[in-house]
């Protein structure tokens, strides 16, 4: 699919939950000049998923309307860790982890962003280099209870839990970022609300500079709840064609609009027919076949789509398996379940499989296996499947 060219209301409507201090504003501002914007990352090693591209698809947008935009790598707040809600801190990163860990992040980034129109900065270019003197300055131009009003500080106060000192002064930090840069625009998701309202505080008092703040919605993994890694619902970016159309063809009805909405180009107009259509009784697996085919497209291509789609319909649809399998060789005629497994998918780790075996998706030629240390005396031709779309043919070595 061809990429749409969006207008300036819809970069400002579109994907966005809400814009501070209004979008009126803002829209009025970037009629009259090329503003200055940015999103900043904390580049603690995580895998990217569909629910991060929704924010780096609206940072592209700008950059396709020609806006001067930055890609703030957190190489100076990561070392405070932006707090997460639990009691428990984030282990210090080294500098040396810090860009290892962004060269996986700009790859994966990359399926999204085009670094040809995007700057990457650093914060610790300038946090490290804070003054004794500099941090009280900052620390002054505030007190302990608006730090304490963000939610998850609410939160622990409620239940008893630490507030650690260094995680107050995080939405400083990460605001005295916009004084910086001297920016007229912050991006990112609504949990980051609080901090980059600080931002918009600090560039005020420092700059006498006005600040506006867009944030783009947290979206739902594969089972409704928040996507996340820890609850395995998330579509990795870097996810291999066949599972990713798999996975979202997972989705509940109810996110399928959603999902057009903030992970595709499909204009409005298009969307709202959809919308209409599954209202009025159509079949939603029509639409979500066509949403599934058209993210995969995107972060694979046609051709790799087409073969996802024609691959779940004899897996999910005609409940077979699939021809051209994988083929994995073995030496030893008797084996374990766990060694089978692990064998044929290198890329997971030994937990991952056990819980897999443990779970009921492991099966030899339809028969379910859920004991990792089970003995078994597998046979050429037979079909290892280790998950819903993971097969592979033994072949044993003679």
């Amino acid at each position: 699919m061809q990429k749409q060219h969006l207008t300036v209301e819809e970069v400002l409507s579109r994907g966005v939950t809400e814009v501070l201090p209004s979008k009126e504003s803002l829209k009025k501002l970037m009629s009259q000049k090329k503003i200055r914007l940015y999103l900043g990352i904390d580049p603690t090693g995580a895998l990217l998923t569909l629910g991060h591209s929704v924010v780096l698809r609206k940072l592209q947008q700008f950059a396709d309307l020609g806006h001067e935009v930055i890609l703030l790598i957190g190489n100076g707040t990561v070392k405070i860790g932006d707090p997460t809600g639990k009691d428990t801190t984030r282990p210090e990163l080294t500098n040396e982890e810090i860009e290892e860990n962004f060269k996986d992040w700009q790859t994966q980034a990359s399926k999204i962003l085009d670094f040809n129109k995007i700057e990457i900065r650093r914060n610790g270019d300038w946090l490290d280099k804070l003054t004794y003197v500099d941090l009280i300055k900052i620390m002054g131009q505030t007190t302990v209870q608006q730090l304490l009003e963000r939610d998850m500080f609410q939160e622990r106060l409620k239940n008893g839990l630490p507030i650690h000192t260094h995680e107050i002064i995080y939405p400083l930090m990460q605001g005295y970022d916009s004084v910086v840069m001297d920016v007229d625009l912050e991006i990112g998701g609504t949990d980051q609300t609080f901090n980059m309202m600080m931002g918009r505080t600090l560039q005020k008092i420092y700059n006498n500079h006005e600040k506006w703040v867009l944030t783009t919605p947290i979206i739902d993994g594969t089972d409704s709840r928040k996507m996340s890694k820890s609850y395995n619902n998330y579509v990795a970016l870097t996810e291999n064609p066949t599972d990713m159309y798999g996975k979202l063809m997972s989705i509940s009805d109810e996110m399928i609009i959603d999902y057009f909405t903030v992970l595709t180009d499909v204009p409005i107009t298009e969307i709202e027919e959809i919308k209409k259509s599954m209202t009025t009784g159509e079949n939603p697996m029509i639409f979500k076949k066509k949403l599934a085919f058209i993210i995969t497209q995107m972060y694979h291509n046609e051709k790799e789509a087409r073969k996802s789609e024609q691959h779940f319909q004899t897996i999910s649809q005609k409940k077979g398996i699939p021809e051209n399998n994988p083929v994995h060789l073995i030496s030893a005629s008797s084996t374990t379940v766990f060694s089978l497994a692990s064998g044929a998918r290198k890329e997971l780790s030994n937990s991952e499989i056990r819980r897999r075996i443990e779970q009921g998706a492991v099966s030899i030629d339809s028969q379910k296996y859920t004991n990792p240390n089970e003995e078994i005396t597998p046979k050429s031709g037979s079909i290892l499947k280790t998950g819903k779309r993971d097969f592979h043919q033994i072949k044993v070595e003679e």
